[in-house]
């Protein structure tokens, strides 16, 4: 997971939303589809993709997927 492109990808692919890199800073609440089970999806796929455990509190109070990016690719 190094760029936003790739998360994007990846909730795409895997949940089936029509998402795209310029969604990435919107709110979550106002992607089209997205619900809070989507959030507890994307946390289990990004711990599996970077091989990490990411803070279920940090992405609760994630607002867009670029925070949840940076969240993953914190070093």
């Amino acid at each position: 997971m190094n760029s936003i492109d790739d998360l994007v990808t990846l909730v795409r692919d895997e949940l089936g939303l029509p998402l795209t890199t310029a969604d990435a800073d919107r709110k979550l609440s106002d992607l089209s589809g997205w619900d809070s089970v989507h959030l507890l999806w994307l946390l289990t796929a990004l711990e599996r993709s970077t091989g990490r455990r990411i803070s279920m509190p940090d992405v609760l109070e994630a607002g867009t997927l670029a925070d949840i990016h940076a969240l993953a690719t914190r070093v």
